[in-house]
């Protein structure tokens, strides 16, 4: 009977700890938003806005890809990594910006390619996931006063892919570029050498071969780039905690614009 209340107990406090958890989450300064396109096609999103907007200015726009864990239709998980050290206090106090952070539905990827693959060719065409994205991109810069000569690129995971993915795509749109343990083709370089990109990866990451990392930025300095890249040699594939966390990486990515 003991082993039977205690058990209970324990799953009553589990229950009340990932509810006060999602609650935490929501708890993040995030409007709740749904992209339509012409065709009825969802994308939802959540939306960051400038802590003390000033009339007249224009601001950065960081568009965050998450992970495949968290994936979804509820508008929420896509916070759990990465977005909270964006939207802390002393980080808008220092770079107000807007922040775009999609959820890609269940099922899809944000690049349609296989994560545990030594190399792949880019998809001719972008997925739905990947092409949502794109034109929210080109709403958002439409309806908030956005300076287009800022507008950054990162994500992590299969939102590291995604990134150098829409990067690639889309090389005059974005000011610079963060993917974390994520893969490219290695055949774009060409096209986005110009632009700043800072790549992160774990050595020790088994859920994406940090070859990946490497083969990508080693195309890019061979097309004529200089990218900067960092490995964490003890880290496995939350090398995300270790890149967001640092407030060099934020120096450097604000401090990127188009000529």
């Amino acid at each position: 009977m003991l082993k039977l209340i205690l058990l209970a107990t324990g799953i009553a406090i589990l229950l009340l700890l990932l509810t006060r958890s999602a609650e935490a989450k929501d708890d993040l300064p995030l409007e709740k938003h749904t992209y339509r396109d012409a065709h009825g096609k969802e994308l939802p999103y959540r939306l960051l806005k400038p802590l003390h907007p000033e009339e007249g200015k224009k601001y950065p726009l960081v568009i965050f890809l998450h992970g495949a864990g968290e994936r979804g239709s509820d508008n929420e998980k896509q916070l759990i990594h990465g977005v909270p050290h964006f939207v802390a206090k002393e980080t808008q106090e220092k770079y107000p910006c807007f922040l775009v952070a999609p959820q890609c539905p269940a099922g899809q990827r944000w690049v349609e390619v296989d994560w545990s693959a030594d190399s792949h060719t880019q998809p001719k065409a972008p997925g739905e996931a990947g092409r949502l994205t794109l034109e929210l991109i080109e709403q958002v810069m439409k309806e908030l006063p956005i300076d287009p000569k800022r507008v950054y690129l990162t994500g992590l995971s299969m939102g590291g892919y995604g990134t150098w993915d829409l990067l690639a795509r889309r090389p005059e749109l974005f000011a610079a570029a963060a993917p974390i343990c994520g893969g490219a083709d290695e055949a774009t370089a060409a096209k986005i050498k110009a632009i700043p990109v800072w790549a992160f990866h774990g050595a020790r990451d088994t859920a994406v071969k940090p070859a990946r990392s490497r083969n990508m930025i080693a195309a890019l300095e061979k097309a004529g780039g200089k990218p900067k890249y960092t490995e964490y040699p003890d880290v496995g594939h939350n090398s995300w905690d270790n890149a967001y966390k640092d407030p060099k990486f934020y120096e450097w990515m604000f401090g990127q614009k188009k000529e």
